[in-house]
């Protein structure tokens, strides 16, 4: 039989990637919910109940309230929201992130898949803190482009709908109370004894990250090159398909915040000098930073081939 899969959510932006990724796959079937029906709790309850794996793509209160619903069933939840990032009993959805992850993921009955901003950051940051090199107690700095898309419907209908406001036009910093939704995952599972200074960016195209750390090398035990912490990132990476890092350093060149749209990767590159670092993860925030990655989980815990109906970069100009 094939696995039967409910999204919560079809809706949304991240629900309808989900969906688009699912609809052409011939080993699985989708359970669809009448439009007219979507927010009825008793139909809701009847379809997540009937489901092998259940995408929530949710607001938070809405996702909370459908865990509920599933309970006393079989199905597997894949929480696309914030709600259980950080929550006991939910293995968090990075199968590259930490040693063992993928394993965690592939027994799981609840995963919380990661945020945007947060994969890009933990991308490089968390390897770094595990290998030793980055002290726990690092004043981390971070900035992170992103496209329109992921802000949601809204935002889109802002930057694609009649006559745009001049500010749009230009990048704009927000979070600028630095409470990020997403500084909590980025905190715990990093590793810092801090969050991070965490300043995201969106800007006038559609979609693509840019996620930076910053790092003074002599603060670093053994004082590292940036060559150096490329060496340890490609060790660390060594072996997997959807997180590479770049071979090349990228000194002197520009790194186009969409240059990963499109795909279900994402790359690091390493770039600096003998005393200072910058570490880039470009990838696409509704693939690998959305709607990739939870179709990712789900293969893992249906034991799936874990790449089928993603999208693989094109390899790396040399």
């Amino acid at each position: 039989m094939k696995p039967k899969i409910f999204i919560d959510g079809k809706e949304g932006t991240t629900g309808l990637q989900i969906y688009e990724r699912l609809g052409v796959r011939s080993d699985l079937e989708l359970l669809l919910i009448d439009p007219n029906q979507r927010k009825d709790p008793e139909v809701r309850k009847k379809l997540i109940q009937a489901a092998d794996i259940v995408f929530l793509c949710l607001p938070d209160t809405a996702a909370i309230e459908a865990v509920t619903l599933a309970e006393s069933s079989h199905a597997k939840i894949i929480d696309a929201s914030t709600a259980h990032r950080t929550a006991k009993g939910w293995v968090y959805g990075f199968p590259e992130l930490l040693a063992g992850q993928r394993q965690r993921i592939r027994y799981a009955s609840r995963v919380a898949n990661p945020g945007c901003h947060a994969t890009g950051f933990l991308s490089s940051a968390a390897p770094l803190v595990s290998l030793g090199v980055l002290p726990r107690d690092y004043p981390v700095t971070c900035f992170s482009l992103t496209g329109y898309s992921g802000g949601g419907k809204k935002m889109i209908a802002q930057y694609e709908t009649g006559e745009k406001d001049p500010a749009l036009k230009s990048p704009r910093i927000y979070g600028t109370n630095l409470q990020h939704k997403h500084l909590p995952e980025m905190h715990l599972l990093s590793g810092l004894t801090n969050p991070p200074v965490f300043c995201p960016v969106v800007d006038d195209y559609y979609k693509g990250m840019a996620t930076t750390i910053m790092l003074h090398n002599a603060r670093l035990p053994g004082t590292p090159t940036a060559e150096d912490i490329r060496d340890m990132l490609c060790s660390y990476y060594d072996g997997q398909t959807l997180v590479t890092v770049s071979e090349k350093m990228g000194n002197g060149t520009y790194l186009p915040a969409n240059c990963m749209a499109g795909t279900d990767c994402l790359r690091l590159v390493v770039s600096g000098r003998e005393d200072q670092t910058i570490v880039t993860a470009l990838f696409d925030n509704l693939g690998k930073g959305a709607s990739g990655a939870a179709v990712q989980n789900m293969n893992l815990m249906l034991g799936l081939p874990e790449y089928e109906g993603l999208t693989l970069e094109q390899e790396e100009a040399k």
